[in-house]
């Protein structure tokens, strides 16, 4: 009797079979007329040849164990998010400073207390992926108050206007916009919060366990993590809301015309 051998979990024919899946999402856009076949199919493309250059990368930085490439890949992931999170507000002037200064900030303040009260070892293998999750998260909220406050500022320019006239400073022009895009950019985080492990499991647990660690063990380290994001998201949401209203009026104290 020939012996039966195992395949090895999630590799390259793993990879290939899940083009099914990819597969699917597709027809399904193609028999709905969506239209976002093209926009699908590059995404995957995109972040499969992105996840693998990444993969390499932190196989080497791991390998390598020095501090400064820690520094130098934390900092390449920062830019890139900056980046990707002033595209979305453009219309707000220095947009790419307001994106470093609310994602750049609750990453060094959310990773260094981490690193300060012993929550996780300053090892490259604990370091990298943690600071990941927190620019990501930190990224998406912050773009999201952003757009937020630009889209209600272009929306409310004539009850802006007026409240200048009548005195009001930007500060108090905005304090209704600013509370209503903190509360939009935080809704998704605090939704999952309030259903982790009921709803869904999330992906830091998911991963712990199938990488073998015992349930309980994951489940401490989904704890710290989820903790972690609801610190790192407000202050980048704070951040934006602290920084851009400013943005929005001129030296004069007029609304800016706030393009497309």
């Amino acid at each position: 009797m020939l012996p039966v051998i195992a395949a090895q979990p999630f590799g390259f024919t793993s990879l290939a079979a899940a083009l099914v899946l990819v597969g699917l999402a597709l027809l399904l856009s193609w028999r709905q007329h969506l239209d976002i076949e093209k926009e699908m199919g590059f995404a995957c493309l995109r972040a499969f040849v992105q996840l693998m250059a990444i993969g390499y990368m932190i196989q080497l930085i791991l390998g390598a164990d020095r501090p400064l490439y820690v520094v130098l890949m934390v900092a390449v992931m920062l830019l890139f998010a900056a980046f990707t999170s002033a595209r979305r507000s453009r219309p707000l002037p220095g947009a790419l400073l307001l994106a470093l200064a609310a994602i750049g900030g609750s990453t060094l303040v959310t990773l260094g207390l981490m690193l300060a009260l012993g929550i996780i070892p300053s090892g490259a293998r604990y370091v990298i992926p943690i600071a990941g999750m927190i620019i990501g998260n930190s990224m998406n909220v912050a773009s999201v108050t952003a757009v937020r406050l630009v889209q209600d500022a272009r929306d409310r320019r004539a009850q802006i206007e007026a409240a200048l006239a009548l005195g009001a400073s930007p500060r108090q022009c905005t304090a209704s916009m600013i509370r209503r895009s903190v509360r939009l950019a935080m809704v998704p985080v605090i939704d999952s919060t309030k259903t982790m492990g009921i709803v869904f499991l999330p992906g830091a647990m998911t991963g712990m366990i199938l990488a073998g660690a015992e349930p309980l063990q994951a489940v401490r380290l989904q704890v710290v993590v989820m903790f972690m994001l609801l610190a790192a998201t407000a202050l980048a949401a704070s951040t934006v809301t602290a920084l851009a209203p400013s943005r929005l009026f001129t030296a004069q104290m007029q609304l800016r015309r706030l393009g497309g």
